[in-house]
């Protein structure tokens, strides 16, 4: 993955045509018909989240597994822990802790493979992880640190994986680190470990982070309908499940549109079809049960998924009836990422709101083409034009990120927090649930309508 190249010294420099590879994925949807590549890196792009930190979110959330940063401090501090990914890992979960090797002005003449090694032996004598996970950053990819040749001689010594991230900040954006993240897994984990029974209905969930548990919310119906998780990469993940992820005959993308690119080469590989589906709102999750079965091609599990599909409606239906009432004429507008941009709207719609506009700043081509089915105003720069929007159309909730409440203070409108940060599971039918609570206490708390207002010594 890396070329060696010597000129004063030894210098780690990114494999070129790895990168163009990620960049010109030829089963991203803008390349199904007209070849036009992905965005490249350019200067400030890694302002809004650089490729180590796309890398390191998306192969956190393996609670089994010791995450070790083979960097300065500062970097170890960017985005750990920035999701409530949950697990049910019963041993130590390993997430909540960060490891570093502190690579100091030192190192950066004498080389980091001291402290390293020293780390490695540390992590494997006191923390006894199922595998290792090694980041190469910006600093040690320039100092030309051997970890590849390192991860080697320990994973013999100590009889575990330790799989290395090249994934240096300066090669490009938060999405193609998380590309880089899933190539590392399936070159180094995938397909080394054979499972005791192959499913005949297996499939792998890519993409998948369990932030607040969503899904714990909608694998249990596909468990009742027969349908085995053999491994997820990688919400609520273990390692020997995604070493076994190559017997499974379905991957589902769920979220992370990143990792279509580990999906298209698990199917030049191992023969493995891919779907991608969203599991927020009532129709998206029908459809995505729907999408998952008939890709099986089996019609008794067909008929079994519509009979558990038409149970969990009618249940969710008679829940949301008190809710309808009162968010029947509202109207939204959406300002959160990629397949959010049209996933909680489609959920917002099921609760009976009129989404106005939605954020797709974040989006990809594919997922901007979603969300124009679903709402007629997409917003490219949202901090410009969210404000106006609602002035202009009434909108009486917003759903975003932190950063956009100073904006419904400022309008009084209602605010719910939908990104990472939130608390609770908008996901699957359950979550639906949960989505309509929180909407309907916003908009019934008087807080919005008064924080904005000037204090009585003001006026």
């Amino acid at each position: 993955m890396y070329i060696k190249l010597t000129c004063k010294g030894e210098k780690m420099l990114t494999n070129k045509k790895i990168i163009r590879e990620l960049l010109d994925e030829s089963a991203c949807s803008h390349n199904k018909e007209k070849k036009s590549s992905c965005d490249k890196p350019r200067p400030g792009a890694t302002s809004g989240g650089c490729a180590f930190e796309g890398a390191q979110i998306a192969l956190f959330p393996y609670a089994d597994a010791v995450h070790l940063v083979h960097a300065p401090a500062t970097c170890q501090g960017a985005s750990w822990e920035t999701r409530a990914t949950m697990t049910s890992y019963e041993g130590e979960d390993n997430t909540p802790l960060g490891y570093c090797t502190d690579i100091t002005t030192n190192d950066i003449i004498f080389g980091g493979i001291k402290k390293l090694t020293e780390s490695i032996d540390y992590l494997v004598k006191h923390k006894n992880p199922k595998a290792i996970f090694v980041y190469e950053t910006c600093v040690t990819a320039m100092i030309g640190d051997d970890i590849d040749n390192l991860a080697r001689t320990k994973q013999e010594e100590h009889g575990i994986p330790i799989i290395i991230v090249h994934a240096p900040g300066f090669v490009g954006s938060k999405n193609l680190g998380s590309r880089l993240g899933g190539v590392a897994v399936l070159e180094q984990l995938i397909g080394t470990r054979e499972p005791q029974v192959i499913h005949p209905f297996g499939i792998n969930l890519i993409g998948e982070y369990n932030v607040t548990g969503d899904m714990w919310q909608y694998t249990p119906i596909l468990e009742k309908i027969g349908i085995k998780v053999v491994s997820t990469l990688a919400g609520d993940g273990r390692i020997e499940d995604i070493q076994s992820a190559h017997r499974a005959k379905l991957n589902v993308i769920v979220c992370a549109k990143s990792l279509i690119t580990l999906c298209r080469k698990m199917q030049e590989k191992y023969g493995i079809p891919h779907v991608s589906v969203s599991f927020y709102g009532k129709r998206d999750t029908s459809n995505a049960i729907r999408t998952i079965v008939d890709a099986f091609g089996d019609s008794e599990l067909s008929q079994k998924a519509e009979r558990i599909i038409a149970e969990e409606e009618a249940k969710l239906e008679e829940k949301l009836t008190p809710f309808r009432e009162i968010l029947g004429k509202k109207k939204a507008i959406l300002n959160t990422g990629g397949n959010k941009s049209w996933s909680i709207a489609s959920a917002l719609q099921d609760i009976g709101i009129e989404v106005v506009a939605t954020s797709v700043r974040k989006a990809t081509l594919e997922d901007i083409e979603i969300a124009k089915k679903y709402v007629p105003i997409l917003m490219q720069v949202p901090a410009n034009e969210q404000a106006k929007l609602i002035d202009e159309h009434k909108v009486d909730i917003l759903l975003a990120g932190g950063r956009s409440l100073y904006t419904a203070i400022k309008k009084k409108v209602a605010f719910v927090d939908v990104n990472q940060e939130k608390k609770v599971s908008y996901g699957a039918y359950n979550g639906l649930v949960n989505l309509a609570k929180d909407v309907c206490n916003a908009v019934q708390n008087p807080v919005f309508k008064i924080v904005g207002t000037k204090a009585p010594w003001e006026e």
